[in-house]
């Protein structure tokens, strides 16, 4: 197999480091363990992010996000561990994750983890007549 799952983030230089955009990226094949039972879990991870001087790269993501695939992980913990692994990697000036997972035993688990740089203040929203 030539690619296979990796826990290595990389990030390549913002083209537009002096200004505020955001990246959306939605990753709707997200799958780990759950760590009671050993029975997959499903999720869409909603990834929003204002870069600084780095960006994701994609390939890279999708490699580790692919190694979750056969852990054990409660959702708020591996939610927790992604943004955490993201916003040390790249650095960015704001960045959440929205992992919305499939339902289990009739519940729906939505987890939402933000980290902000302190030193970044959000820009005013505009408002277009």
């Amino acid at each position: 197999m030539p690619s296979k799952p990796s826990k290595e983030l990389e990030c390549f230089d913002n083209p537009q480091p002096e200004r505020d955009y955001t990246i959306r990226i939605e990753m709707p094949e997200f799958s780990c363990l759950c760590p009671k039972t050993g029975q997959p879990d499903f999720a869409t991870l909603t990834l929003e992010y204002v870069p600084d001087q780095l960006c994701v790269e994609l390939k890279a993501l999708k490699m580790y996000i692919w190694s979750f695939r056969d852990e054990g992980a409660f959702h708020e913990a591996v939610t927790n561990q992604i943004l955490d692994d993201l916003s040390s990697a790249c650095k960015p000036r704001f960045m959440r994750l929205h992992a919305e997972f499939n339902v289990r035993g009739g519940i729906y688990t939505n987890v939402t983890a933000e980290y902000k740089d302190p030193e970044w203040t959000s820009p005013e929203p505009v408002t277009l007549p």
